[in-house]
């Protein structure tokens, strides 16, 4: 039989004691494989990685000091799957191992730009974006005694995704990425006038649904949009600031039959985003082909590790200024198939709390009393066109050292997602823990990765651009 997998937090195997935890554990079916542990050369003593090899905190201490931290949790709900609707759209366990999400509440294979705006999120500032890495398990090749598990609340707990499929939706210029700098006595005009450009297109959405020709929609909402936008340049430049350029440009939006505000040329999984006879998930990994009752799928087995914290913080990245990411921008970092693909895009991910100067490709042994943890730094230059790219990578890249951008690109907000787990040191001496990955990656570190897609309003947006820019150190 597999081994049992439970949904824990912390060191819940060796603490069962602890009360207030929910434990789920199921019996394995008795087909299923036995998973290896990572191979022992994959673990290192933090104390034995050189200082100095965190580039993102070279890159903290140049440009624009403000930082912008979203609080969203860490995944207390159990929103599960094995699903990439980014790099695997409409796939059903298309990422072959699990993702932790926080933020939006229907990330699933078949998310698109609306079912996303209609979900709810964890975030409490309203931010609906969507945020997933693979999840850590704890492998320890012990049977352990089946645990009772509370379902009908579990299930309670989960939301349900958005039902419908990808219908058509008005993609229009997102105004907060042309703003310059925004002056705080301007911040609630331009605040007030961009909530009304979201209702607006909410507004059009609603009245495609309702069967409305999308001509006459188009037509009236660019006349709805000009005076928000006119309005918005007008407060700029009475308060001395550049206006956005091209408004009549701004105004216009174009209808997207697929759901999808990106990538709609026929590029690479294109096809399986426009599948109409998908239906949504429900964020329960064991609904999805291949995942068995335990959460456990492909090769990866054992007890899922939930971070103890989970910090989202977006920064400059090194840049004097940044301007506003657009709206359904799809952002990934470091690389889930580096064994094949090579190393270009993967990246040390893994530190020690207390040694955040140091990062690793490799899983680190920390001292007693620190932390397993994850760092992730998202690229931060942004074509300044496309929300998504045929490779999903092209559009937006890293900057250089000094957190310049190519010729070309713009600096918007760098996300650092840190994940900390308390892993146990004995487990983590005898190598019996591992990031979830592909078969063929056999759990390499190196294979660590993340995603994001900018789900945030434009107010919003406009906000973190501003705490950013302006130095302060904003939480929400």
């Amino acid at each position: 039989m597999a081994r049992r997998t439970k949904v824990a937090t912390g060191a819940i195997a060796l603490s069962l004691a602890v009360g207030g935890i929910v434990v789920i554990n199921t019996t394995g079916t008795p087909d299923a494989a036995r998973a290896d542990n990572a191979d022992k050369s994959f673990f290192i003593d933090i104390k034995q990685v050189p200082r100095g090899t965190n580039v993102n905190l070279d890159l903290a201490r140049r440009g624009a000091r403000g930082t912008f931290t979203v609080d969203c949790g860490r995944n207390e709900n159990g929103h599960f799957n094995g699903d990439n609707f980014i790099a695997q759209p409409g796939v059903r366990n298309g990422a072959e191992h699990l993702h932790d999400y926080v933020g939006n509440l229907s990330t699933n294979a078949d998310s698109n730009n609306k079912s996303l705006l209609r979900a709810g999120t964890t975030c409490k500032n309203g931010d609906k974006s969507a945020y997933f890495w693979p999840v850590i398990r704890i492998n320890t090749e012990e049977e352990e005694e089946n645990q009772a598990a509370d379902e009908e609340k579990l299930a309670a707990d989960r939301v349900d995704a958005a039902k419908d499929e990808a219908g058509a939706q008005v993609d229009c210029p997102d105004v907060a990425s042309e703003l310059d700098d925004v002056p705080d006595q301007a911040m609630p005009a331009v605040d007030e006038n961009l909530d009304k450009l979201d209702q607006e297109s909410d507004n059009a959405n609603k009245q495609l649904a309702q069967g409305k020709q999308a001509g006459q929609v188009l037509t009236e909402l660019k006349d709805k949009r000009k005076p928000s936008i006119k309005k918005i340049n007008d407060t700029l430049e009475q308060a001395g600031k550049q206006a956005a350029k091209d408004e009549e440009l701004l105004a216009g939006c174009a209808v997207k039959q697929n759901g999808e505000g990106g990538l709609d040329n026929g590029g690479e999984n294109s096809n399986a985003a426009g599948d109409a006879e998908k239906k949504q998930a429900d964020g329960k990994a064991a609904d999805l082909p291949g995942v068995n009752d335990n959460n456990e799928i492909g090769n990866n087995e054992g007890e899922i590790q939930r971070p103890v914290k989970a910090d989202l913080t977006f920064t400059s990245g090194g840049a004097r200024r940044v301007v506003a990411m657009p709206k359904f921008l799809r952002v990934l970092y470091g690389d889930a198939k580096q064994s094949t693909n090579g190393p270009a895009n993967a990246r040390p991910s893994w530190t020690c709390s207390g040694f955040e100067d140091r990062l690793t490709e490799l899983y680190p042994i920390c001292p007693q009393g620190s932390k397993v943890t994850r760092i992730h730094a998202f690229p931060n230059c942004w074509d300044g066109k496309n929300t998504d790219s045929a490779n999903h990578r092209t559009h937006i890249v890293f900057s250089d050292r000094n957190g310049n951008c190519p010729r070309g690109f713009k600096n918007v907000p760098q996300l650092k997602i840190t994940l900390v787990y308390d892993i146990p040191l004995n487990i983590q001496t005898a190598g019996q823990f591992a990031v979830d990955a592909f078969a063929q990656e056999k759990h390499n570190p190196r294979s660590d990765h993340d995603d994001f897609a900018n789900v945030m309003s434009q107010r919003l947006m406009n906000q973190l651009v501003k705490c950013v820019n302006s130095g302060k150190r904003c939480r929400q």
